[in-house]
């Protein structure tokens, strides 16, 4: 019937439009037309004529009804000018938006035809320029005048809201009028044409929890106490109705979902009067014993509950604690439990609201209470100690077997089951050395006790120990250090020279106060005297003056050191005291007596006459046993024999004996050799040198400068005297050896000797080696 109702309005506004635009027409025919005003024709000066032209026709707004569907094309209306006669000369035209497309004229007639429906809803209206021109000439004949289509709106559009669904939320409990939500649509059509755009909001489904005001769109709660509890969501359809809500109107609706948000309006309550719990006494502290639960329907913070114990005999011995994830109250042991003691316990616990809302205050306490009974179940309890731990003394030394202390356990039971002991004696529980102790090893000696039930061995209990070792003066003092003392031979008499002092390795109640002294046979030493300095140390002093190293260098002082214990001890220690020598300030110089073997007249110039005349009888014996080299018979094996060795550096491939230019040879030649005789010292010489006369000295000759002298002479103008042999460096290998290869390497494989008379003719460089390797028959017979 609302569908009906809609097309038969819709029908009948196509009706009056049709009839509102033919009397449209029908005035624009008669109104819109303006005769035109002729120019008038005035003569200048010079006989020109001016013309002076005004416009004909000006054009009023048209208008079209959008949606239009008929089967012709929709009159618009019509241009027409006052100069125009009728015989067709005057041709119109129209340009501008949508001319040629939507909107179409009849040249002729000037009629303005639509061709296309028109939605207002995407244009409102066209500008558009009608011109009238001659049809031979195209020349116009009125100014191009401007004017404007209107699309006519129709309620062609239903209402549409922002979106499809709304969710919103509201306390629950709130009051009747509480604001929950503003639901806005809109209508494209027209709003300053009809009431095509009016909406009016009205709400179909959510009675009677909610309304909503028609002309803002603002849902409000209609009930009041709304419970959460009860009914937590609810689902509301608003409508937007166009036409003022009127018939005929369209509409279009939204979804809108409100929740009803949580507050504190419920107080905790335990679902039962008393809880029975149970907690065996071999429970440790801390260990939890149940719980319990108030429930409260409430969500958030509103339903956090906090539980405390408020009265009970087990308050001291039980606590309770909260667990917020799941809202529970948990008993936990606080102190150990004693089934012989005590068999039970009851507790009161109390459940209330963390966040109170005032608003509800008055709905009552939002707290509740319960009794937990806890019974207490026996158990099998190890042995305990009557003490946590125990301290016990014993004397240092004391005899094997000696009583320490005695520590003592029972059974908690009431079986009070027999106890034995570890570590110590199994029965008694006293315990005993079993060696002599000695406090400077260990002074504190740390055991643990275990006792155990006699029939029940997996119950066991540790008790910690402690004993202390007394201290028995039985170590003497002894010097603090390895001391070593020195005296000035210059001393003054009473010259204090070195402080001792000493260590104890008993207690200090048997070490210090130290007492020095002098033993009584040496107690008036004519060299040194000792002062007790009453602080642990004493003063070793000089007693007479003038000590001599010569006569005695080192002195031993004997020192007895006595402590303070009861009884005390006492000890012999011995200082070393050295006699040194000291300048005048008292500054050590020398602590050596050799240095006191010379005579102590000697200046230091006698000294460096000394040491020069050693040296000198170390360069006489270099040159005697040179000497004795340039001799034949000590530095040759035979008379005959002229030994040459060539020394040769292999550190390179050289050029064999012939390469002589690979170093300089007048390094080593004699200097006697600027004054024009060298002699060659690479071959034996043919004569035999003679000492030139004068040069030797007297055989009773005490000057030693005259004798080195002579003998170098002697040595340098020697040509028979060595080295014979020529150094040379081979920087290359030559052609070879007419001696062919000596290496032994190849006679290695035989056992056979060797036959080497051939090395006695190849000359004398080769003699010493025919000596040598040459056969045994000539070797005999040039011996």
């Amino acid at each position: 019937p609302k569908m009906k109702e809609d097309n038969c309005l819709h029908a009948a506004l196509i009706c009056l439009g049709m009839l509102y635009y033919s009397h449209a027409i029908t005035t624009e025919k008669l109104n819109h037309a303006r005769p035109s005003l002729h120019g008038h024709h005035e003569k200048g000066k010079e006989g020109q004529v001016l013309h002076r032209s005004k416009r004909g026709w000006v054009w009023n707004q048209f208008f079209v009804i959008e949606e239009y569907t008929g089967p012709d094309p929709v009159l618009v209306g019509r241009l027409h000018s006052d100069i125009d006669s009728g015989d067709g000369n005057i041709k119109y035209i129209l340009s501008g938006e949508g001319a040629g497309i939507i909107f179409v004229i009849d040249d002729k007639s000037g009629n303005i035809h639509a061709t296309k429906t028109l939605d207002r809803e995407e244009r409102a209206q066209y500008t558009l320029t009608a011109q009238a021109v001659d049809r031979n000439t195209n020349r116009p004949l009125e100014p191009p005048s401007e004017f404007i289509v209107k699309v006519q709106d129709i309620n062609d559009n239903p209402p549409e809201f922002l979106h499809e669904n709304y969710h919103a939320n509201v306390p629950e409990r709130s009051n009747v009028g509480t604001s929950v939500i503003q639901v806005t649509a809109s209508d494209a059509d027209d709003p300053t044409y009809g009431n095509s755009a009016k909406l009016v909001y009205s709400i179909l489904e959510g009675q009677p929890y909610f309304s909503v005001e028609a002309q803002t769109g603002i849902i409000r709660t209609a009930l009041p106490n709304m419970d959460r509890e009860a009914k937590e969501e609810y689902h509301v359809v608003i409508q937007a109705k166009d036409m003022g809500g009127h018939m005929g109107g369209l509409s279009g609706t939204t979804k809108v979902t409100i929740t009803l948000t949580d507050v504190n309006d419920n107080p905790p309550k335990f679902p039962q009067s008393v809880y029975q719990m149970s907690v065996s006494e071999a429970a440790v502290p801390g260990e939890e014993v149940g719980r319990v639960k108030a429930k409260d329907p409430d969500i958030g913070e509103n339903g956090l509950v906090s539980y405390s114990i408020i009265d009970g005999d087990g308050m001291d011995m039980f606590e309770i604690t909260t667990d917020y994830e799941t809202q529970e109250g948990v008993v936990k042991l606080k102190k150990l439990l004693d089934f012989e003691t005590k068999k039970s316990y009851s507790l009161k616990v109390e459940a209330a609201n963390v966040h109170i809302d005032p608003k509800f205050i008055s709905n009552g306490p939002f707290k509740d209470t319960v009794t937990v009974k806890i019974s207490v179940e026996d158990a099998d309890e190890p042995p305990v100690f009557l003490k946590p731990s125990y301290i016990f003394e014993v004397q240092e030394n004391a005899a094997s077997g000696t009583v320490v202390g005695k520590v003592h356990a029972k059974d908690p039971d009431a079986a009070n089951s027999a106890i034995r002991y570890f570590i110590i004696n199994a029965e008694d529980g006293n315990i005993k050395t079993i060696k002599a102790l000695d406090r400077e090893e260990i002074a504190w000696h740390n055991i643990s006790v275990f006792a155990v039930e006699v029939h029940k061995q997996h119950q066991e209990a540790k008790v910690p120990v402690a004993i202390k070792v007394v201290d028995v003066n039985d170590n003497a003092p002894k010097f603090a250090a390895a001391y070593e003392a020195f005296v000035c031979e210059n001393a003054r008499s009473n010259q204090q020279f070195i402080t001792i002092s000493a260590d104890d390795k008993d207690d200090s109640a048997n070490g210090p106060r130290f007492i020095f002294s002098l033993p009584p046979e040496i107690i008036h030493n004519p060299n040194f005297t000792l002062r007790d300095n009453r602080d642990n140390t004493a003063s070793v002093l000089v007693r007479r003056e003038g000590f001599s190293r010569q006569k005695q260098d080192l002195y031993l002082l004997p020192i007895v050191i006595s402590d303070g214990g009861l009884p005390p001890m006492s000890s012999t220690n011995t200082l070393t005291i050295r006699v040194c020598g000291c300048d005048s300030n008292g500054s050590l110089l020398s602590c050596n007596a050799e240095a006191y073997i010379l005579n102590a007249g000697l200046s230091t110039g006698a000294l460096i006459a000394i040491l020069a005349c050693i040296v000198i009888l170390l360069v006489i014996v270099v040159l005697f046993v040179t000497l004795k080299r340039q001799k034949k018979e000590p530095l040759i094996v035979f008379e005959e024999e002229d030994v040459r060795e060539n020394i040769i550096t292999y550190d390179d491939e050289g050029g064999g004996e012939e390469d002589t230019e690979a170093f300089d040879i007048a390094t080593l030649q004699n200097p006697d050799g600027i004054n024009g005789f060298i002699p060659r010292k690479d071959i034996k010489p043919e004569y035999q040198y003679m000492p030139r006369p004068g040069l030797r000295p007297a055989p009773n000759s005490v000057d030693v400068d005259d004798f080195i002298n002579t003998r170098i002479q002697e040595a340098d103008n020697d040509p028979t005297a060595p080295p014979y042999d020529s150094i040379q460096i081979y920087g290359y290998e030559g052609r070879g050896s007419v001696a062919g290869s000596l290496s032994s390497l190849e006679s290695a494989t035989t056992d056979s000797d060797l036959d080497y008379d051939y090395l006695q003719n190849w000359g004398p460089r080769f003699k010493k080696l025919a000596d040598l390797y040459g056969s045994k028959d000539t070797f005999d017979d040039d011996s």
